[in-house]
């Protein structure tokens, strides 16, 4: 950018308010009036308001006077944003700007620019952006016309005077700087990219400000900057796929009847040429052979096998699409080692190619007579079957693929779909309760001490201890009394055992460790240890305790009680979104209520995650996983594209509909071959089944939003295919008058930290045993897949919540404004019918209840037609993650322990100490209430207590003697009497309670 030179005192900061976008409603009727003003140097101008537009266009000049430019720089542009309250002559804050005076540029290279709203504190409510253009010129030459007044600005009168006197000199002056940046509004139609500036306070001078009136009206000319608008990038998009090859485009609207025609009736089908390679035989060649299939530009060859029997056995599939074939031939060589010229040949010509539907059975290999490289016939004979099918042949997720022709040869089993079964999971209880005539090391001779004894149960990784066996007058001091439950994860097929090590504490460290002796250990098989499916108490048992040496004077032994609990569910994800709620015992399982189908169709617009040659621009190789219950499922990986086309369906029972299907995509980093590197999360979509109507198919292209440490992403959509089968509708209404979790959740209930560590070594159970499959699913897939950091703290996230316990209780808030509205009396008739309805409930209390059930059936039979048509997906609006600054992303991503320095942790832990005495505020306040509540009995003031007692007797003979409808309905009367017959002060009552004591004053 050109520095700005030192003028002859010419010079204008000029500031082109163009528009909003997707402002924050706070009229309290779903819209604002809008209006923006612009502080500079001590000069404040506004903007004309905007009633009830959230997306005003104002296209209005403010000029501002510079004394020195080079003193620019070191200057601020503060833009606020407000709504005008009429009623009241006040504002509402919207949201602001600042822009660093080192931004504003020269007239002619500046553009309209895009800036983000930022808050004025932190519990603001604020969104949107404002389009701005800044620039300095010295064609503004009217200063005959634009006079200075004083800091205070003038009377009314004296303002109408001066902006009628000068209309038309201004109206000139705005048409001349349209026309004179008429070039520039369109150049930033396409460059009107804005970025955040950080905040900066200059000083205040002594420059009077000028008097500006705004554009009476909008200039023709180019259209202002058009918004794109945030929340529909993010957004759900109904989409018509051709399902199943029938060329009718549901769409979404009706499910398909006739299932049986297509085993594949939520993907769009896709025609691929198989070709099987089995064996050959009589070959006249030696050392290893090879197999090639050549179809056009592609080739795909076999394995290598060694020709000692002249029988070499492939027994390997070759899948071509249908839509990249660009040849009439199919042919296969037989080729020796690593030799370009092949030793026979066989061909197929692929008009002759037939169709094979399922489910008929696999078309059977043939003999085939090989030529050799002149034409003529040669020695030998291939196995070889060729036909054309689809994704539903049970061939095409064993195949080799034509666009995996770059795959490296070791990550060829990484690109193929797989199905993954979770293990068998159970939680694992030990008690503890006591040990008997323990060995207890010496500390030293002649020197008598209380042994810390506490008991190390280790099963795996899982390391759990009990806390020192406390003294105990009954119990010696070899006879240690725990009695504490310990809970682990154990998955089947059991191959560990418990091993259980009775420590004795030397040194006295608070913390275990190095000074922790051993004095005696057992083992236990997992397997050995009884399972139950309720809370019946299992027998306890005595086990010997081995301590190490040959000394069988103490005969040492452990109390114990083991018990394998079925009754629970094995929490692998968080409740909210948990796709899987059974109790590990298969005997307690409800009958099955539904059948979820999911299509994975494609995706479109994926960001690039890698570089590859041959391509600059980046490419990805991306893959879908899907989570449902214990059933795990991949698709095959399609190689560098960045609309992937998968079209693949699943299938999972359903046993509970308020259940969340998750559906991930990742880049595939294995690919080249290298086992060690980690799969890269592209996005995700949650689905909860409940939301669904059963028996539609629901086409939509779910936006992938992923959260960075930079801010919110747009990674890609992902096209899906749902639809939820019901075979009977009252099991699956039943579920909902069932508990979510099983029965011993409720009977045994385990606390909210055992389950968070329980929820852990669950997520590491599932990802080692899923890591060992082939092709493995890493643990990075898993992670992501069941959200192991959704309890880590962050800013974002309690902001998030904040908002949607405010939601939750504005229906509570509209209600008292409306009686307030009413006891106002701003509307008689409305007022009137209110009293005299109320009066009707009071007069006939029995039709209270019927007309409240009455009138929420009538608004949920009303809200019917508007009910929501498409499922839910991951809101980036909900999440705050649009408004969110980059200090609490920065946060958010940071590791624990922290990795940050002293300065930043010094500034969270002040924002985190704000917060909290904001918090630590509001539930005094709270506590002092109920304290004064408490008083009204506790005689802390007797003259308090006297007086209410005084006032509970009148109270009783008052109530006993009056009937209680008209003692509602005076009260009620005069709580929404006029307010011509009120007095602001507080009522008796309010003041009385307001004056009784609470422990406040009793805290230091």
């Amino acid at each position: 950018m050109t520095e700005a030179k030192t003028g002859t005192g010419n010079e204008k900061l000029v500031v082109e308010i163009v528009g909003a976008h997707n402002l924050m409603p706070k009229d309290g009727e779903g819209s604002s009036s809008p209006f923006v003003e612009v502080e500079f140097e001590n000069q404040r101008l506004r903007s004309k308001v905007k009633p009830k537009d959230l997306n005003p266009i104002w296209n209005e000049k403010l000029v501002f006077h510079v004394i020195d430019v080079n003193d620019l720089k070191h200057k601020t542009l503060e833009i606020s944003v407000y709504s005008e309250k009429r009623s009241s002559n006040s504002r509402n804050f919207l949201g602001k700007v600042r822009v660093l005076g080192s931004s504003v540029g020269r007239e002619g290279e500046s553009v309209v620019q895009l800036y983000t709203l930022e808050k004025r504190s932190l519990f603001s409510s604020v969104r949107g952006e404002i389009s701005v253009k800044h620039y300095m010129t010295t064609t503004w030459e009217n200063g005959e016309n634009v006079r200075r007044v004083n800091g205070s600005g003038g009377s009314k009168k004296s303002k109408k005077v001066q902006n009628l006197s000068s209309s038309m000199a201004i109206q000139q002056q705005q048409i001349a700087l349209h026309n004179h940046n008429k070039g520039n509004q369109q150049q930033s139609q396409q460059n009107g990219q804005g970025q955040r500036m950080l905040p900066f306070y200059p000083n205040q001078g002594e420059i009077k400000p000028l008097v500006i009136t705004s554009l009476p009206g909008p200039m023709p000319g180019p259209r202002p900057v058009v918004y794109s608008n945030g929340s529909s990038e993010f957004s759900l998009k109904e989409t018509k796929p051709c399902l199943g090859g029938t060329g009718s485009g549901v769409g979404g609207l009706t499910s398909h009847k006739d299932k049986t025609s297509s085993t594949y009736d939520l993907v769009e089908q896709m025609q691929y040429l198989y070709v099987r390679i089995v064996k050959a035989k009589d070959l006249s060649v030696s050392g290893e052979v090879v197999s090639e299939v050549k179809l056009g530009n592609y080739r795909g060859v076999t394995k290598k096998v060694s020709s000692n029997s002249s029988n070499p056995e492939w027994n390997q599939v070759f899948a071509f699409s249908k839509e990249s074939i660009q040849s009439s031939v199919v042919e296969l060589f037989v080729k020796e080692g690593n030799k370009d010229e092949y030793t026979g040949r066989v061909w197929f010509d692929l008009n002759e190619i037939p169709t094979r539907v399922p489910p008929d059975s696999p078309l059977a290999p043939q003999w085939y007579k090989i030529e050799n490289i002149n034409g003529g016939r040669s020695n030998g004979e291939i196995m070889v079957s060729v036909w054309f099918g689809t994704q539903a042949d049970e061939a095409f997720a064993e195949a080799w693929h034509s666009k995996a022709g770059n795959v490296h040869i070791e990550g060829l089993s990484s690109i193929k779909s797989k199905v993954y079964l979770s293990p068998k999971l159970w939680y694992l209880r030990v008690s503890v309760i006591e040990a008997q005539d323990v060995a207890i090391m010496d500390k030293g001779s002649g020197l008598l001490r209380f042994p810390e004894l506490s008991a190390k149960l280790q099963v795996g990784s899982q390391i759990l201890r009990t806390p020192v066996a406390s003294a105990s007058p009954t119990q010696s001091f070899s006879n240690p009394y725990w009695n504490e439950d310990l809970m682990f994860v154990v998955a089947e097929p059991f191959e560990d055992c418990i091993t259980i090590v009775v420590e004795d504490r030397l040194g006295g460290g608070a913390l275990g460790g190095q000074n922790d002796v051993a004095v005696g250990r057992v083992q236990i098989p997992v397997s050995a240890v009884e399972r139950r499916t309720g809370n019946t108490p299992v027998g306890s048992r005595w086990f010997s305790l081995d301590n190490g040496n040959n000394n069988n004077r103490f005969g040492s032994r452990i109390h114990l009680r083991l018990s394998l609990d079925g009754g629970y569910h094995v929490l692998d994800e968080a409740t909210m979104y948990s796709s899987d709620v059974r109790p590990t015992a298969k005997e307690l399982w409800k009958p099955q209520v539904g059948l979820l189908e999911i299509g994975i169709l494609s995706a479109t617009g994926l960001m690039p995650m890698k570089v590859r040659d041959g391509n600059c621009g980046g490419t990805a190789d991306s893959y879908c996983v899907a989570k449902y219950g214990p059933k795990w499922v991949r698709t095959r990986t399609v190689v560098d594209s960045l609309c992937p086309k998968w079209n693949e369906q699943y299938t999972w029972e359903v046993y509970d509909p308020c259940t969340v299907v998750t559906v991930g995509v990742f880049d595939n980093a294995r690919v080249n071959g290298n086992s060690n590197s980690q799969d890269v999360r592209i996005g995700k979509v949650r689905i909860r089944l409940s939301t669904l109507e059963t028996g539609r198919v629901y086409t939509h292209s779910y936006p992938l939003i992923v959260l960075h440490a930079t801010g919110v992403k747009k990674t890609g959509e992902l096209h899906l295919a749902v639809r939820l089968s019901c075979g009977n509708a009252v099991n699956m209404l039943q579920m909902y008058a069932l508990p979510l979790l099983p029965k011993m959740h409720y009977t045994q209930p385990l606390g909210v930290h055992m389950l968070e560590r329980l929820r852990y070594q669950t997520l590491n159970a599932v990802a080692c045993r899923l890591s060992r499959a082939e092709p493995p699913l890493g643990r990075e897939v898993v992670e992501y897949m069941l959200d192991h950091d959704f309890h880590v703290w962050s800013m974002r996230r309690s902001k998030a919540n904040f908002f949607r316990l405010v939601n939750v209780i504005s229906g509570l808030v509209a209600v008292a404004k409306l009686v307030e509205t009413m006891r106002s009396w701003s509307k008689p008739v409305y007022s009137t019918v209110f009293v005299l309805t109320f009066l009707f409930m009071v007069l006939f209390p029995e039709l209270l209840l019927p007309c409240l059930f009455l009138y929420t059936a009538a608004v949920g039979v009303w809200r019917f037609r508007r009910r929501p048509r498409y499922p839910p997906h991951m809101d980036a609006r909900i999440s705050h993650a649009e408004t969110v600054f980059p200090d609490e992303l920065d946060e958010e991503f940071d590791t624990f322990p922290t990795s940050r320095g002293f300065d930043v942790m010094r500034m969270r832990y002040d924002r985190v100490r704000s917060i909290a005495g904001r918090v630590q505020t509001v539930v005094g306040d709270m506590a002092s209430q109920g304290e004064r509540v408490q008083a009204l009995l506790s005689w802390r003031d007797p003259r308090a207590t006297f007086l209410f007692l005084v006032f509970c007797l009148f109270a009783a003979v008052g109530f006993y003697a009056v009937p209680v409808k008209l003692t509602v309905a005076i009260s009620s009367l005069y709580y929404l009497r006029p307010p011509r017959f009120r007095r602001k002060l507080p009522s008796r009552g309010l003041s009385f309670f307001r004056r009784l004591p609470s422990r406040a004053d009793s805290l230091l």
